[in-house]
C-alpha cells in the first residue's frame, strides 16, 4: 500500500492511496505510524498487515486535490 504525507499547519497528514483512510501526527513518522494502526484496525478481521511505502511530497503542501 502506498501513502502520501503532507504538512497542514503543525500537523503531518498521511493518506493511504486507493483507500479513504488518513491519519495525522506531529511528525512524519508519527503520522505514518498512526496510519499503520488505522490500516491494521481496518484489516483486523482478515488477519492481514499492510505496511505502506511512503511517497514524500512537498512538506509545505497544504491541500491535495483529487
Amino acid at each position: 500500500m502506498s501513502a502520501i504525507i503532507w504538512r497542514e499547519g503543525k500537523w503531518f497528514v498521511a493518506k493511504a492511496l486507493g483507500l479513504e483512510l488518513a491519519s495525522q501526527g506531529r511528525t512524519k513518522k508519527e503520522a505514518l505510524k498512526n496510519l499503520q494502526e488505522a490500516l491494521d484496525l481496518l484489516l483486523e478481521k482478515e488477519g492481514t498487515r499492510i505496511s505502506p511505502s511512503v511517497i514524500l511530497k512537498d512538506p509545505e503542501l497544504g491541500q491535495i486535490y483529487a
